[in-house]
């Protein structure tokens, strides 16, 4: 049977202000701590794709580095707004936004994408890269938090989410912690959850 293995990493811990951050000093460490994590795990990496925002492709780059794999960059895997793309937009602004777009998912914000459309665009990636390779792959996919259970709430239902944590979708925005790793199977039938937001590996940072 084909199937695809796919581990969603959520980017480190980014500087708190607006545009296209980079990582915090601890959120390097936690990238280190991920990409030690892989590279000294059971299976092979094939490959790692990463979104194009600086906080994401820091943390990917330390996992290339560590497991000696291609990565590539895909414009799908953004956040669905990132705070600084709608100018003089203040924190408070953008968070009022951004839960507008949790509470309705087809809501089009003024700068980037509903919350539906954003779980689309990581679908699409994940079904081509499915389709692309050979069986029993491993694919690391470096993105971000929102984006993550914005996919999740459109694939599963509720009943399989509250599986994974308690009224899933209403306490959506804090579930995905920096680095953590969330792990999905795709073969014959639809993708299935192996693993949600994992920091295990994070352990010895405490």
């Amino acid at each position: 049977m084909m199937s695809t293995i796919f581990h969603l990493v959520r980017h480190g811990l980014k500087e708190r202000h607006s545009g296209d951050v980079s990582l915090t000093p601890e959120g390097i460490i936690q990238a280190e701590s991920t990409a030690r994590h892989f590279a000294q795990a059971a299976f092979p990496i094939t490959k790692i794709v990463t979104s194009p925002l600086q906080r994401a492709k820091q943390t990917a780059e330390r996992i290339a580095l560590y497991t000696r794999c291609p990565l590539t960059e895909d414009f799908r895997l953004r956040e669905r707004a990132n705070w600084g793309d709608c100018p003089d937009q203040t924190l408070e602004q953008f968070i009022a936004m951004w839960d507008q777009c949790t509470s309705d998912p087809d809501y089009i914000p003024p700068v980037g994408d509903s919350a539906k459309k954003a779980g689309e665009r990581l679908a699409s990636l994940l079904i081509e890269l499915h389709s692309e390779e050979l069986a029993n792959r491993n694919i690391i996919v470096v993105t971000h938090g929102g984006l993550i259970t914005d996919f999740l709430v459109q694939a599963f239902t509720e009943r399989e989410l509250n599986v994974w944590h308690p009224d899933f979708k209403s306490v959506q925005h804090r579930l995905i912690p920096e680095c953590s790793i969330t792990k999905l199977i795709y073969d014959k039938a639809p993708c299935r959850i192996e693993a949600f937001a994992s920091t295990e590996h994070l352990n010895s940072l405490r």
